[in-house]
């Protein structure tokens, strides 16, 4: 089944963070992930507002797992690394 990788994230170092995005971009590519949304428009309705939130689809959770461990991503994220607060889950999508 399909999942969703939604991300919740304040940054705090711009440069530090543009070079996280140019990396994982292509990394969640490369595992069959598409974006959805990326920093759009947002209501907080309840817990903590974080002023980007993306989300991506990925064919599986498993398939999204995957991508986060990569060492692609894991190299995309050094740089998220105190740069950003975050929260990130994987979600399946039951249809």
């Amino acid at each position: 089944m399909p999942a969703l990788w939604i991300a919740h994230v304040s940054v705090t170092d711009t440069e530090a963070y543009g070079k996280y995005a140019e990396l994982a971009g292509p990394a969640i590519a490369a595992h069959g992930g598409e974006f959805i949304a990326r920093g759009g428009r947002f209501v907080q309705l309840e817990g903590k507002e974080r002023p980007r939130n993306v989300v991506a689809r990925f064919p599986s959770v498993e398939a999204a797992e995957t991508c986060y461990h990569s060492p692609e991503y894991q190299a995309a994220l050094d740089h998220a690394r105190g740069a950003s607060e975050r929260e990130l889950v994987i979600v399946e999508i039951t249809e």
